[in-house]
């Protein structure tokens, strides 16, 4: 093994390997199956007859949590219990990924030469191409360099081992050991048995499958590797020169005909039918002409396969229950698992990630035969850093962690209707990033459900009513903002909305109403401006006395509208704001607010909103924003067409917006849903009515197979939407403080202590 990943074997052959990661397609439509399969075909086309090369599956039991990180550091402060019991949770669902198990799959490839000079731009030009052939299927992959791979081979070597692969290529001058010694097993190895071996200390049984199919399903490999078993599957694919197949089919289809022929003149000697031949002739006959077609009129070529696994258990009982398990799999799907008798080292020796092949059992394929084993199942999502727990891959049981900031868009929606565990799923969302990141977090709260989860995390809950004693002042306004935009300007933008919709009308503000009412604006702000007075910000009576000073008939038109929110009895945003917007979480709930009250609320929280943002912003800090409710707000043509500018402004600001609604018919009845859907890249997706689900079907493309996770499914499962990511998901949450904090369930809080 060399470092750059280029490895020697007997016979003159170099190899080099890359890993590759997972696509969707057990989840993916009809007609996206197909063009996987399809340009899977014309991947296993690319290499010719001077180029095998070798698929491995390789799945192991993990010993040590490596490829997941809980990443949420212990703090001495008043959410421990929080924090002790989230990290539990992750430890736990860590634990239970893959059932332990870890799968990785990787293709090595060889080209014959005389010497490493000669070998290595040949093994390059190759491995580009093979990585440029992969990611043309969206598929991500990595060459492996030469550390990389002798630590592959030593997880092969090592099974059930805890011993980390300690390496480097300083150690061979130093001890004068080679790359062979690095990956050895310190007990040995043990082929003196006929149809079992000793690997290190555990019991390990070679098969090949023996294909008696005459058509296969893409399910058989898939439903090998989903096995909770440590187990290696191995195809070794040899490509046939194009002119020798279709010559050697040729004289197939004679060597039949010229049996035919033997067969009528039989007939005729025996005086029956000389048309009636042996059914298996028969059979032959129009295979090997079928076949022929194939090769020589559609894009096929005839590939020799090796298709042979390495079962691998600390016991031998264990090992022969798994043998047995994968040989009922191949059964179902007309197929056997066949003992390598006193080839137990050659089987071992052709699994390991090597690209060579010492079992000489092969079987004949064309490509699609040998492409219907198709190496995709379903896409993982297990990001590092600052990335969020979202539930369990409803396929391969692994745990989903995704980074929303690292989106194109981090713009989010939560569609399910009710009970499904929608807002369950934001709540647990929020705690994430509390707990995860110093990030700060919004919530526009029309049903007051997420009080309490705020109050416990220490956040300011605000509630916006009549007889609320919390008090938002929408003149409330920062000068010292750096950036582009100017904050009186913006203010004054603001106020003239508000007005808009205080005065309501077929036609709103007339042009002179709008003059009048910006001139009051910057001599309201004059004083604050330049720094004099006591520095506190105007309410709104101070606007309302401004335009009542103007000689315009037009100011008084607007004063008196204003004056129903200044002097009169719904008064409640006439008063310096007393509550802490600066709390890391903030929750305005507007619950209880009548239909004039309730369109200026709104109105104000979205400034509020907006102006957190930006303060966030230029303080270095994003800030996570959650409206619940979601179709409530976009029943206001004003208000729907902030959100739009929201979806799209305010993501460059570091602002990762989530909405929420159970009544997908009503969002969709908003023309500004489509502005919001093209600008969204994450979405959850739970259980839906059936009318929402022919709407979301055909506004997102989704497959029958992916409509069925969100059809009568429990609370906590469904799809979740990641960019070009779809994931079905389930979430178990375990009962405790949090589930308590969370949920909205009337049976779970009933039996909540104190309620």
């Amino acid at each position: 093994m060399y470092p750059d990943g280029v490895c020697q074997l007997p016979g003159g052959l170099f190899t080099k390997t890359v890993e590759y990661e997972d696509i969707n397609y057990s989840v993916a439509s009809s007609e996206d199956q197909s063009a996987i399969f399809n340009g899977w075909s014309a991947f296993l086309n690319y290499f010719d007859s001077a180029l095998p090369f070798q698929l491995s599956f390789v799945n192991r039991r993990a010993h040590s949590a490596s490829r997941y990180k809980v990443n949420i550091p212990a703090q001495q402060d008043a959410y421990d219990s929080i924090r002790g019991e989230f990290v539990s949770m992750l430890k736990r669902q860590i634990a239970k990924s893959n059932n332990g198990i870890d799968r990785a799959k990787y293709i090595t490839f060889g080209v014959p030469a005389g010497s490493l000079g000669e070998a290595r731009p040949r093994l390059e030009r190759v491995e580009a191409d093979v990585v440029g052939n992969l990611h043309r299927l969206g598929v991500q992959s990595q060459p492996l360099d030469g550390r990389e791979r002798l630590a592959v081979l030593h997880g092969q070597t090592h099974p059930g081992s805890r011993e980390p692969f300690r390496f480097s290529w300083g150690d061979i001058p130093r001890t004068g050991l080679g790359t062979k010694d690095a990956i050895a097993p310190s007990e040995g190895f043990d082929f003196s048995q006929p149809r079992l071996f000793r690997v290190g200390r555990y019991w390990g049984a070679a098969s090949y499958l023996q294909i008696l199919a005459s058509e296969l399903s893409d399910k058989l490999l898939r439903e090998i590797l989903e096995l909770d078993a440590e187990l290696t599957v191995t195809m070794h694919i040899q490509t046939v020169d194009q002119l020798k197949a279709i010559k050697t089919i040729k004289g197939k289809v004679s060597d039949i005909d010229k049996m035919k022929v033997e067969e009528q003149k039989k007939a005729i000697r025996a005086g029956y039918d000389p048309d009636i031949l042996p059914p298996d002739l028969i059979t032959f006959s129009k295979d090997a002409a079928d076949l022929l077609a194939d090769l020589q009129s559609r894009n096929e070529r005839m590939f020799l396969l090796t298709f042979t696994i390495i079962n691998l258990a600390p016991t031998r009982q264990r090992l022969e229950n798994d043998v047995f398990t994968v040989n009922g799999i191949a059964q179902k799907y007309n197929c056997a698992i066949k003992r390598l008798d006193w080839q137990q080292e050659q089987g071992f020796v052709s699994s390991l990630v090597l690209g060579y092949n010492e079992v000489e059992i092969q079987r004949g394929m064309t490509t699609s035969s040998t492409a219907i084993f198709v190496p995709f199942m379903t896409r993982e999502l297990r990001m590092g850093g600052q990335a969020l727990y979202y539930g369990m891959n409803a396929l391969s049981h692994n745990i989903i962690m995704a980074d929303r900031k690292k989106l194109k868009s981090a713009n989010g929606l939560y569609l399910g209707s009710t009970g499904s565990g929608k807002s369950f799923s934001a709540k647990r969302e929020i705690i994430n990033v509390f707990l995860a990141t110093q990030d700060r977090i919004i919530i526009v709260d029309p049903m007051g459900e997420y009080a309490p989860l705020v109050r416990r995390l220490g956040g300011q809950v605000i509630e916006i009513a009549p007889d609320s004693p919390h008090h938002i002042n929408p003149m409330d306004i920062q000068l010292d903002l750096g950036g582009d935009e100017s904050p009186l300007s913006m203010k004054a933008d603001f106020l003239l909305s508000l007005c808009e919709l205080v005065v309501g009308g077929k036609d709103g503000l007339q042009p002179i109403e709008k003059t009048v009412i910006d001139r009051c604006v910057r001599q309201v702000y004059r004083e604050l401006a330049l720094g004099l007075g006591d520095g506190k910000p105007p309410l709104l009576q101070d606007l309302y006395e401004e335009l009542l000073r103007q000689p315009e008939p037009e100011a008084q038109r607007v004063a008196t509208a204003l004056e129903l929110y200044c002097t009169g009895s719904l008064n409640l945003f006439n008063h310096p704001t007393n509550v802490d917007l600066t709390s890391r979480v903030v929750c305005i709930v507007l619950k209880g607010l009548g239909e004039n009250l309730r369109k200026i609320a709104m109105h104000i929280t979205n400034d509020f909103v907006t102006s957190a943002v930006n303060t966030n912003f230029h303080n270095g800090i994003a800030t996570w924003c959650y409206f619940d409710e979601f179709h409530i707000l976009l029943r206001d043509a004003l208000t729907a067409s902030y959100f739009v500018a929201v979806w799209k402004m305010l993501r460059k600001k570091g602002c990762v917006p989530s909405a929420l609604t159970q009544n997908v018919k009503d969002l969709l009845a908003s023309r500004e849903i489509e502005a919001i859907l093209d600008n969204t890249d994450f979405m959850v997706l739970l259980a839906q009515a059936q009318s929402d689900r022919a709407i979301l079907a055909k506004q997102l493309g989704i497959s029958e197979h992916q409509l069925s996770y969100i059809t009568h499914s429990n609370p906590g499962e469904g799809l979740l939407f990641y960019g070009s990511t779809t994931i079905p998901f389930v979430d178990r949450f375990p009962k405790g403080e949090i589930y308590n904090l969370l949920t909205t369930r009337p049976e779970d809080l009933k039996n909540e202590p104190g309620t």
